[in-house]
């Protein structure tokens, strides 16, 4: 069905850096190659992201020429929706929490401003039930995901939509720009995020280089994981977001 009314225009807009800016494979300068631009509509507004995109320029790196997006663009929304993260953990929460019809969650966004349909309410229902389906046990599935890479770079994100929500945590990988897990947990215990956090480095053949979390999150692997013994990363802030040094410790720590 074509769209009747216009895209909104956005009331915010963000620029997202990499934190990681030397490749992950050869450890070379990634330098900037261009600028790709999203609109993503969330529960505060529209909000139009600028990304400033990286690729290695090294001809003898097996990551030669490919893309690697800022680590952040995946907390503000998944690949393709145009409607945000904290948009699609609200409508899940109204849904399977306080049981709310379809025609319901559409009159509560509408009344917090969110321009959307009832039919788009359903899509973005259909993404929520698509995340916390996500299996790690489908060796088929991380193989598809993650190709031939031999490291991956974790990110653990938490939302919750309002105060006494459950949270949903989703666990990707930076490069592929892969969901890996996501779970919605009553409480941000920091016992139950170690432990998705470890089902997924054990799950995974590839070596775990680093993770990108935000800055309340506290949580080590339950068990003790194949770190990259040659990573060079560093802990640096990128807005509100840190990064771990997964060589030099097993906690993650605010700076």
């Amino acid at each position: 069905m074509a769209r009747k009314t216009p895209v909104p225009e956005a009331n915010q807009k963000v620029v997202l850096n990499c934190i990681h800016q030397n490749c992950p494979s050869c450890g070379q300068k990634m330098w900037r190659d261009y600028d790709n631009y999203r609109t993503i509509r969330t529960l505060s507004g529209v909000v139009r992201i600028k990304l400033k995109v990286r690729r290695c320029s090294h001809r003898e790196c097996e990551r030669y020429h490919q893309v690697y997006r800022p680590e952040e663009e995946g907390v503000w929304g998944l690949p393709g929706p145009e409607f945000g993260l904290d948009l699609i953990a609200y409508a899940g929460s109204l849904r399977y929490q306080e049981h709310r019809s379809v025609p319901q969650i559409h009159k509560v966004l509408r009344e917090k401003g969110v321009n959307i349909c009832q039919r788009s309410v359903s899509n973005v229902l259909d993404r929520y039930d698509e995340l916390i389906s996500v299996s790690l046990t489908d060796g088929n599935r991380i193989k598809k995901l993650l190709g031939s890479q031999k490291q991956v770079i974790l990110a653990i994100d938490g939302l919750q939509p309002q105060v006494g929500h459950e949270v949903l945590w989703v666990i990707r990988d930076c490069m592929s720009e892969s969901i890996l897990l996501a779970r919605s947990l009553l409480s941000s215990r920091e016992e139950d995020i170690s432990k998705m956090l470890s089902r997924v480095v054990e799950a995974l053949p590839q070596t775990v280089t680093a993770v990108v979390s935000d800055g309340q999150t506290r949580a080590t692997p339950a068990r003790k994981p194949r770190w990259g013994r040659s990573s060079s990363f560093n802990s640096q802030r990128c807005s509100e977001r840190l990064t771990w040094d997964a060589t030099s410790t097993m906690s993650l720590s605010l700076l």
